[in-house]
């Protein structure tokens, strides 16, 4: 990932001084794009993942570039007791978060009958049940202390359409739409907002490797499809993700709260934004992906520490 400048932001610097930031999943792909767009804007990130070395070398990366103070924590968001030990450490660091990104995530395509209650869990263990414990975790601490505060979730637009051959994903964050609207209400009196970015497809590692396996250059083609179908063909640039995370973590979008916003082009209102396309696969193609995916699977067990 290329490093920001300022010239990528829309925001005047020092913007998010005194801000704190919790960011799951940030050590790569989206999450360290928003990580790092906070960061250069002066607030206080911290970035957690079950690839410890991974995050820390993130944090140790975006403070070399842009100064600032980003903390890698590894943390198993499937594990409440291991959540409520991270937001420990980091209350201990300084107080409580400001903000919160629910970005954590896992996915990969395959045909719904070729699921395994296993593999049903891996994604929905994060997606479903991580996301909420961590939002309840800083919730509890946040009410008690009168602490205002953002969370913003990563979401898709399936919650609208649904997404097949990813249906563990969809089910899981329309869950997390519902929470997001739910406790928007909930806990809105408190000061605590909530809002979901929906992005459309963005060029990450995580994309290519489980929701592309064995694919060609992400640009322009994908399991999307070709993106020429794209309203705006083409992929989205990180920098527009990074200035759509930074406005609504901020206090002064205080009064957006229960929303949540599509950033993919007006794909899914044109294509349907989803991989329905894959219904053209045979068992060839689906041996191929799952191959695939298994090789990734692999070499990401072998970089977590937790």
């Amino acid at each position: 990932m290329t490093p920001f400048s300022m010239d990528d932001l829309m925001f005047r610097p020092g913007l998010m001084s005194g801000e704190r930031i919790l960011i799951t999943g940030g050590g790569t792909g989206l999450g360290k794009v928003m990580a790092e767009a906070c960061l250069m804007l002066g607030a206080t990130v911290y970035i957690c993942g079950r690839r410890g070395g991974v995050v820390e070398a993130s944090a140790r990366e975006l403070m070399d570039a842009h100064g600032g103070r980003c903390v890698g924590l590894a943390c198993d968001i499937r594990v409440p007791e291991a959540i409520e030990a991270m937001l420990d450490q980091i209350w201990a660091d300084g107080g409580a978060l400001t903000g919160l990104v629910n970005n954590a995530a896992g996915n990969f395509i395959s045909r719904t009958e070729d699921l395994s209650p296993r593999a049903f869990d891996a994604i929905a263990n994060i997606v479903f049940r991580g996301t909420f414990f961590v939002t309840q975790g800083c919730g509890k601490r946040w009410i008690a202390e009168g602490q205002k505060a953002s969370v913003v979730s990563i979401l898709t637009t399936w919650i609208w359409n649904g997404g097949p051959f990813t249906v563990p994903s969809a089910m899981s964050k329309a869950a997390v739409a519902t929470m997001s609207q739910s406790l928007a209400v909930e806990w809105g009196s408190h000061g605590i907002r909530f809002n979901n970015i929906a992005p459309g497809p963005f060029p990450t590692e995580g994309m290519s490797a489980r929701l592309n396996p064995g694919g060609e250059g992400q640009e322009r083609s994908n399991a999307y499809g070709d993106m020429s179908a794209n309203p705006m063909g083409r992929v989205g640039d990180m920098r527009e993700l990074a200035n759509l995370a930074v406005y609504l973590l901020h206090p002064l979008s205080a009064y957006v709260n229960g929303q949540t916003i599509a950033i993919d082009g007006a794909a899914w209102q044109a294509t349907g934004g989803n991989f329905s396309r894959l219904r053209a696969w045979g068992d060839a193609e689906w041996k191929a992906a799952r191959d695939s995916i298994q090789r990734t699977n692999e070499k990401d067990r072998a970089q977590r520490t937790v």
